[in-house]
């Protein structure tokens, strides 16, 4: 997640990349056909019964959700549930839809692109800045918020990068319902102890661990990346912190 909330014409200004590598034939047709039909718009009406076109148990947000292991995971564990993903980075929303789909490069595109047999219509997908989703979010509209594995910006002077921050947190306060989860995930020491002390500072959430193990270890309903997989080869032990709204 490369942002701050340095804001230029009421745009936040962004830092990183859009797009990588050049994307081939396969993910460029499904950004370019199927994106369209579970893409959130400017137009698109963020009600929790319009939304996914059905009733769902909840509401989820995955906030950066890199090339999309994590939230496609969850989507496919809990069709109950509802699931909106984040990400500005192309190539990483189009191996999301790779993963839905199952289009894969080679595959025989069909003239219709449908999700797999397995899923069911619970995803949404917003391809810019999450700060300009928060403005369009009613009160108390999550259920869990997830921040997994985002760019730490280890040097001091990059510090207001970093996503989590207490106008971040007021935003994400606001827009989730009371005892939901923020859920955060990192690798990265540096990242780590800034996030504990913003969290401290923040009067609205209440960290839920007890003991050591609570936020040392996976929790339950866990998803593997592939972030994470080459973390752990390379010896870096993720944690991951469970916040609730107070």
């Amino acid at each position: 997640m490369f942002l701050n909330n340095t804001f230029a014409n009421d745009k936040p200004k962004f830092f990183g990349r859009r797009k990588g590598r050049t994307i081939r034939k396969a993910k460029s047709t499904l950004l370019e056909s199927f994106l369209p039909s579970i893409k959130i718009n400017e137009d698109t009406e963020l009600k929790a019964e319009t939304l996914f076109k059905r009733e769902v148990k909840e509401i989820c947000l995955e906030i950066g959700f890199g090339n999309g292991e994590h939230l496609a995971g969850q989507a496919l564990k809990h069709p109950e549930n509802g699931y909106i993903g984040a990400e500005v980075f192309q190539n990483g929303v189009a191996n999301l839809l790779t993963l839905i789909t199952g289009i894969k490069e080679g595959s025989n595109i069909p003239e219709t692109i449908s999700l797999l047999p397995e899923r069911v219509d619970n995803i949404r997908i917003y391809d810019d800045d999450i700060r300009l989703l928060f403005k369009r979010m009613p009160n108390a509209f999550l259920d869990k918020i997830y921040l997994l594995f985002p760019d730490p910006w280890p040097k001091k002077k990059h510090a207001s990068r970093r996503f989590i921050n207490q106008e971040n947190l007021k935003e994400l306060a606001r827009i989730l319902k009371p005892n939901g989860i923020l859920r955060i995930a990192t690798d990265h020491k540096i990242y780590k102890a800034w996030t504990l002390r913003q969290m401290h500072e923040c009067s609205d959430f209440e960290w839920t661990a007890t003991c050591g193990n609570d936020w040392k270890r996976e929790p339950q309903d866990w998803v593997q990346t592939k972030y994470q997989r080459k973390a752990l080869k390379e010896g870096r032990r993720p944690v991951f912190l469970d916040y609730k709204r107070k």
